[in-house]
C-alpha cells in the first residue's frame, strides 16, 4: 500500500505559487522582446548613472590612498642642535608610532643639494657660513587614518629640536574634501535615480494593466482576491529591475574596458601602477538588489493604485 506524498507546507506552497508565476512572467516578455529590452535598458541606464559615478570616486580614493606614501614632513632642526643628536633623533622617530620612515641631511648634504639644484653655485662660494638648517624628512605611515596622522604631525613639530616644521598634506586634505562632497552628490544624485527608476516601472506597469483590463475582470467575477490578481504584475516590474540591474552592470564595465587602456597610459607616463578597478561582488549584488527592490517598489504601487477602480460592470 503506496503512501501518498505529504502536501507541502503554507510556506511550501507560496513559494510553489510564486516561482511558477515567475517562470510565467519571464515567458511573456521573452514574447515580447522589444518593449522588454527597452524598458529595462532604461532602467539599466538610470542605475549605471549613480554605479558608474561611485566607481569613479572609489578609483580617485585610491589613487589618493597612493599619493599619502609619498607625503612628507620636513623637520628643520636648530642650529644648536649637532649632527650627532640629529641622526640619534632621527633613528628616535623611526622607531616612533606612525612613521613610516625618518631621514636625517646635514647642513652640509642641505647644501650641497641646494647648490647642485639652484644654479647658484659660484654665489654659494662667497657665503662665509652655510645658512641652510639640517633636516628630518618624515613619511608617515597613513594607515591609521588621516586623524592619527595629523596628530603625529603635530606632536613633530612641538620637538624642542625642532625650529621649523613643514607638512605638505593640505592639497590632500582638499582633495578628501572634495571627494566627500561628490559621495554625498552621488546619494542625492542615487535617491533622485530611484525614483525615476520606481515611475518608469510603473508606467510601464500602468500601460500593462490597461492591456489586461478584460482579463482581470473576469479573474474578479471568479472571484480571484487582490493579491493572486497582482502577483503576475509584481514579478513583471522585479523582472524589470533584475533586467535592469544586469545592463546597468554591463554598461559600468564596457565603460570600464573603454577607459582602462588610456588609464593605464596615463598612470605610466607618471610611472605609476595604478588600474582602474570594477565593481566589487557585493556592490554587484547590491546593484542587482536595488532593482530588484525599485521594480517590486514601483509595480506595487502602480498596482495599488489602478487595481481597485477596475470592477466588474
Amino acid at each position: 500500500m503506496s503512501s501518498a506524498a505529504p502536501r507541502p507546507g503554507l510556506l511550501g506552497r507560496w513559494t510553489q505559487d510564486h516561482l511558477r508565476e515567475f517562470v510565467a512572467t519571464v515567458g511573456r516578455l521573452y514574447r515580447e522582446p522589444v518593449s522588454t529590452l527597452l524598458t529595462a535598458a532604461v532602467v539599466g541606464i538610470t542605475l549605471a548613472l549613480p554605479a558608474g559615478l561611485h566607481l569613479l570616486v572609489k578609483n580617485l580614493s585610491a589613487i589618493s590612498f597612493s599619493w599619502e606614501g609619498s607625503l612628507q614632513t620636513s623637520l628643520f632642526l636648530k642650529d644648536s642642535v649637532s649632527a650627532a643628536r640629529g641622526r640619534a633623533l632621527a633613528q628616535e622617530l623611526r622607531r616612533r608610532r606612525g612613521v613610516q620612515k625618518s631621514e636625517y641631511i646635514s647642513r652640509e648634504q642641505s647644501l650641497a643639494e641646494f647648490r647642485e639644484l639652484s644654479g647658484f653655485g659660484e654665489a654659494l662660494q662667497l657665503l662665509e657660513d652655510n645658512p641652510l638648517p639640517a633636516v628630518i624628512v618624515i613619511t608617515p605611515d597613513t594607515r591609521d587614518g588621516a586623524e592619527a596622522t595629523d596628530r603625529l604631525m603635530t606632536e613633530l613639530t612641538r620637538l624642542p629640536e625642532v625650529e621649523l616644521a613643514k607638512v605638505d598634506h593640505k592639497w590632500l586634505e582638499r582633495l578628501y574634501a572634495i571627494l566627500g562632497m561628490v559621495e554625498r552628490s552621488v546619494l542625492i544624485l542615487s535617491a533622485v535615480l530611484a525614483l525615476a527608476v520606481i515611475v518608469t516601472v510603473g508606467n510601464t506597469i500602468r500601460l500593462d494593466i490597461e492591456n489586461r483590463r478584460d482579463e482581470i475582470v473576469v479573474m474578479k467575477l471568479i472571484g480571484a482576491p487582490d493579491a493572486f490578481i497582482r502577483r503576475p504584475f509584481l514579478h513583471t516590474g522585479i523582472c524589470y529591475g533584475l533586467a535592469g540591474g544586469a545592463i546597468a552592470w554591463i554598461f559600468v564595465h564596457g565603460a570600464l574596458l573603454a577607459l582602462s587602456g588610456p588609464a593605464r597610459r596615463l598612470a605610466g607616463l607618471y610611472e605609476s601602477g595604478f588600474s582602474l578597478s570594477g565593481l566589487s561582488f557585493s556592490a554587484t549584488l547590491a546593484m542587482l538588489g536595488a532593482g530588484f527592490l525599485l521594480g517590486a517598489i514601483g509595480s506595487f504601487w502602480t498596482v495599488s493604485r489602478h487595481l481597485g477602480k477596475i470592477e466588474p460592470a
